[in-house]
């Protein structure tokens, strides 16, 4: 087997606005060789997040090289680097991948096997590829950050506001909050994206376009234990300083430059309460190579189990085939927009 293999990938030279045939464009790369604990995958679906627009926006100068775009993939092992201890050639798995490296949107892929885990045995490659980065967004921000136990006993009682319930992260978070006994109250705006956050176990909704107090009142709650914050920080930090409770914590996943509304954040607004505001990013274990990377590899194992047994299920809403640049693009597009529900998942090349 030669080491000068092609393979087809979609990538982008220059940010140019999605509309443009040129934004993203279907190429053929070198096929890569894993080394070290890398593992080479045969990439069988992919899905789009927020993460791939801003990258590819960022993306306003002349590149040599295309960037390759995706950071969710489910596939099979093709072949492992020297040093790999978890995965063998066969293996199906999903992973999320690193924002430092090169995307999933390629017929083969690289990753540490450190960030992997064994694809769910009940979904196909599609429903399996909507799952990683938005679980372990979800995992990490409710489980690590805001330090949630996963104990239904030390939960009974309390609540928590997740903002932005209906999109990619938020449909897993809510599951995960539910099965953690957490009473679980989300922000939707539309008829579609209330129904869909109460499929996904919401005890309550109420609109993220409104007064979050009055709201709440109206519900029963005076303040919530924990706020997950998924959507403009910037706009809801005001309305999330009033109904946190006193020592209570939040956690977003949306930094200040990328609100829609201009401003930073008001921390002394928190001041009286003693609340703990957090952030959280899932590349930061991949980025720089944290102590406990492996711990990516854990909790998208422990997602498996929890999908095989039926306690949680794919927040896939949409699927298209085949991966190239058109329906990428046309993806790209609707994600733009704002309007998505759930997660788009691309599948075969």
């Amino acid at each position: 087997m030669s080491n000068h293999q092609k393979m087809k990938a979609v990538g982008a030279y220059r940010y140019l606005p999605i509309s443009d045939p040129e934004s993203l464009v279907d190429l053929y790369m070198e096929k890569p060789v894993p080394t070290g604990r890398d593992l080479l995958v045969e990439v069988k679906a992919i899905s789009v997040n927020p993460a791939d627009l801003g990258v590819r926006e960022k993306n306003n100068y002349e590149e040599e090289s295309p960037k390759i775009l995706g950071w969710d993939v489910a596939g099979i092992v093709e072949q492992v680097g020297p040093e790999c201890q978890l995965f063998k050639p066969g293996d199906e798995i999903y992973y999320a991948g690193s924002v430092a490296r090169p995307g999933g949107n390629s017929e083969f892929h690289l990753v540490d096997e450190r960030i992997v885990g064994n694809k769910p045995k009940s979904l196909d490659f599609a429903q399996a590829a909507a799952l990683p980065l938005t679980s372990i967004t979800a995992w990490e921000g409710l489980f690590d950050r805001l330090g949630i136990h996963h104990s239904v006993e030390e939960n009974k009682n309390k609540s928590i506001l997740i903002i932005g319930a209906a999109g990619g992260v938020g449909s897993i978070a809510t599951q995960l909050a539910k099965l953690a006994g957490l009473t679980v109250i989300g922000t939707a705006s539309r008829p579609e994206s209330i129904q869909w956050t109460k499929n996904h176990g919401a005890d309550f909704t109420i609109n993220h376009n409104s007064h979050f107090a009055s709201q709440l009142k109206n519900i029963g709650f005076e303040a919530v234990d924990y706020i997950f914050c998924l959507n403009d920080t910037v706009q809801h930090f005001a309305n999330m300083a009033e109904v946190i409770a006193p020592q209570g914590k939040i956690c977003s996943i949306v930094p200040a430059d990328k609100a829609s509304w201009a401003g930073s954040l008001d921390m002394d607004l928190l001041f009286s309460k003693s609340v703990t505001f957090v952030w959280e990013l899932m590349f930061t274990r991949s980025m720089f190579h944290t102590k406990d990377i492996i711990k990516q590899h854990e909790l998208l194992n422990e997602l498996a189990d929890l999908i095989d047994n039926g306690k949680l299920t794919t927040t896939l809403n949409e699927r298209l085939e085949p991966i190239n640049a058109k329906n990428l693009r046309a993806v790209h597009e609707k994600m733009e927009a704002g309007r998505s529900i759930g997660k788009i998942v691309l599948e075969n090349f």
